[in-house]
């Protein structure tokens, strides 16, 4: 296949073009940085430079081509000020609705767009199991995930089949959610947050990276597709199975207060969580790599 992949350069994002490569496919980089990527990227089919505002994509960059996965957007993992919240919502829902005008200005759009979105779709749900079927949360996130797959959809009007894998907590080494929580694990001083009981459904990076090969080459995919691993848990699971996996103590519960201190609203959603099920992508029959959460910190940090 031939894909081209937004947010390359990004933690998915750099194993996502790795594991293309080895498959055999080719990949053409659309980039904010061209210089860097393609010093990141030199096995790159090519490299194409693409920023907002007021710079569309030339749609002849996509023709032929038999894929598009998009992951580009500010963080969501940051402190939320406003200046942050309207950075994150224009980066996610201006940059899909670019791409996906893009998609439908080409003669030969490509087959499917993957478009990564998250699993703070579904907002705060206590301990009700969700699967892709679940409603739309209505906090700033959700909000934003709404828009932002509304705008993938867009493409679905030239044929392309649209799949929005909704990432969980990714766990892997090198990066993701997992490297902001180690400094106070490897301390001794990490430890549940809050009273501990919220949801986090967790998922390995090397399974994102398979979901989404799958969501590109499969086309049983279509629509949401949650990337989670199969058997959530609670956040005092997960603190106990970080200390576990780096052999330090993990008993100190941190603070609601404390993080909103740092984090302001994003504190919430590390407060509260969701319980998320993958149920299409084990109907598809993908079979997770890392199901278990012990193997998959083990993995993460050594």
């Amino acid at each position: 296949m031939q894909v081209a992949v937004t947010g390359a350069t990004g933690f998915i994002g750099r194993k996502l073009v790795a594991a293309l490569d080895a498959a055999g496919h080719s990949t053409v980089i659309v980039t904010r940085r061209r210089e860097s990527a393609s010093r990141a990227f030199p096995n790159a089919a090519g490299v194409v430079e693409w920023d907002l505002p007021g710079r569309e994509l030339d749609p002849g960059v996509l023709e032929g081509l038999d894929g598009v996965v998009h992951m580009a957007g500010a963080p969501v993992a940051q402190r939320w000020t406003a200046n942050a919240k309207r950075v994150i919502e224009e980066s996610r829902i201006l940059y899909t609705r670019a791409l996906a005008g893009a998609i439908g200005r080409a003669s030969r759009p490509p087959s499917v767009l993957v478009s990564f979105s998250a699993i703070g779709y579904y907002g705060v749900r206590g301990d009700e199991r969700l699967n892709e079927a679940a409603s739309a949360g209505t906090d700033f996130l959700a909000r934003v995930c709404r828009g932002w797959e509304g705008e993938a959809a867009r493409a679905a009007d030239s044929g392309v089949r649209v799949v929005n894998p909704r990432v969980g907590i990714v766990v892997g080494r090198g990066g993701g959610a997992l490297a902001q929580m180690l400094t106070p694990f490897k301390m001794g001083v990490g430890g549940p947050i809050g009273n501990g009981r919220q949801w986090m459904s967790w998922v390995h990076v090397d399974d994102v990276i398979g979901i989404a090969l799958d969501a590109l080459t499969r086309g049983a995919l279509a629509g949401p597709v949650n990337a989670t691993a199969p058997e959530p848990v609670t956040n005092r699971d997960f603190s106990k199975a970080l200390g576990r996996a780096l052999r330090r103590p993990a008993v100190l519960p941190i603070p609601v207060l404390g993080l909103k201190v740092l984090f302001g609203g994003f504190a919430d959603i590390l407060a509260t969580g969701q319980r998320v099920i993958p149920s299409k992508a084990l109907s598809a029959g993908y079979e997770f790599r890392y199901a278990d959460l012990d193997a998959a910190l083990a993995e993460a940090v050594s």
